[in-house]
């Protein structure tokens, strides 16, 4: 198995998690978005797993007063189920946590079992649905919150 570390992430970091987006996502961010939130948005805050020297994988977040909105968590279909979504999201949420935020909370698809699983392993209750949520295909998001 290979070793995976996580890290603030950089600019240098914006096109393998762009190609991330492509990978993992139907409706992927275009790198411009990408761009805007590691690099200019002051309420952003990525961290990326690294692993055989790429990035493998990435978490988001956007402070809003002491609450933290989960934007994305996604890895590299090749390197999942070695817990590197786990590594992602416990960085996350302690840095976070330990800059002020108190809440977090997220959409995650109603479908995506793997990921809801995660979620509530680490503290997040489902509080609602969007109806019709994902443009891609319709589908309904849980609504998810951990104090």
């Amino acid at each position: 198995m290979a070793e995976i570390s996580v890290r603030k992430a950089e600019e240098r970091d914006v096109q393998e998690i762009a190609f991330l987006e492509t990978v993992c996502f139907s409706d992927p961010w275009s790198v411009e978005s990408v761009y805007h939130d590691v690099v200019e948005n002051k309420l952003a805050f990525y961290v990326v797993a690294e692993a055989e020297n790429k990035v493998i994988g990435y978490a988001g977040l956007w402070s809003i007063l002491d609450e933290g909105h989960i934007t994305n968590v996604a890895v590299s279909p090749d390197y999942r189920r070695m817990h590197a979504a786990t590594l992602l999201l416990e960085m996350l949420l302690k840095t976070t946590e330990d800059a002020g935020i108190k809440r977090h909370t997220l959409e995650v698809r109603a479908g995506n079992e793997g990921a809801i699983a995660l979620y509530q392993k680490h503290g997040f209750k489902v509080f609602g649905i969007r109806k019709g949520y994902y443009r891609d295909n319709g589908e309904d998001a849980l609504i998810m919150w951990r104090e």
